[in-house]
């Protein structure tokens, strides 16, 4: 009987433990690593990590449509021109300037971060969506009392304020390793308010294309990612 369970199972469950499994080992590990004994080698090996997350995101994305690719570019373009923005002019986030550790990029830009801006809003929109699903599975009777739109409205807005707290647990860590550094070495407000404006572009055009939104994986890997950086961000000061 499990078997016959098993084998009804679908392919994306199994995906979806596969690259939850796989994510976990890179994040332990380097928790440990970069926490306790302040490795430089797995410091030097944030890019493998980040292109790591993203082929488990296309292996686990059931359908790799149209639309789901022009998120893709959309995301990443939109994710990286901004920072272009903001290293060269300091109009969005603030002053700052990236190190070594994230490789090559243009004008001071790696385009790993483009990656990353791409993964994050990803996870960040699927989050919400598969939420608001729940909710609306659960508590139809009382969610379907508000109009369609306050759940567009939800996914943008709460989406980006949660790219905000992210944001705020990767920061310090991102310093400490060298991702980046800060003029004055200080924070501004300015860096928040912008990944929130960044992050509601993004989540719209998320929530606009027509695109398989469900995917376990994408929750699992946004709660990896935020909790070794709150983690390091605890452990690091």
């Amino acid at each position: 009987m499990e078997e016959t369970l098993k084998s009804k199972q679908p392919w994306y469950h199994n995906r979806s433990y596969v690259a939850t499994a796989i994510a976990l080992a890179f994040h332990v590990s380097g928790f440990i690593a970069i926490g306790f004994f302040r490795s430089p080698l797995f410091i030097s090996l944030t890019p493998l990590n980040l292109l790591v997350g993203l082929a488990l995101v296309l292996y686990t994305q059931r359908e790799l449509t149209t639309p789901f690719w022009m998120f893709c570019i959309a995301s990443f373009g939109i994710g990286f021109a901004s920072e272009l923005v903001g290293v060269n002019t300091g109009l969005l986030f603030g002053e700052y300037r990236y190190g070594k550790v994230l490789g090559p990029g243009m004008k001071g830009v790696p385009w790993l971060i483009g990656v990353q801006w791409m993964v994050t809003m990803y996870c960040i929109g699927v989050s919400m969506d598969m939420l608001h699903r729940r909710l609306m599975t659960n508590q139809g009777e009382l969610y379907g009392r508000f109009p369609r739109w306050w759940m567009t409205l939800s996914t943008v807005a709460d989406g980006a304020l949660l790219s905000v707290l992210f944001d705020w647990a990767l920061e310090p860590v991102a310093v400490h390793l060298g991702y980046w550094q800060w003029h004055n070495g200080t924070i501004p407000f300015k860096n928040y308010w912008s990944w929130w404006l960044v992050s509601l572009l993004i989540l719209i055009i998320f929530r606009w294309l027509p695109f398989r939104k469900h995917n376990l994986f994408a929750i699992h890997l946004l709660l990896t990612q935020f909790m070794f950086f709150l983690l390091l961000r605890t452990f690091m000061k």
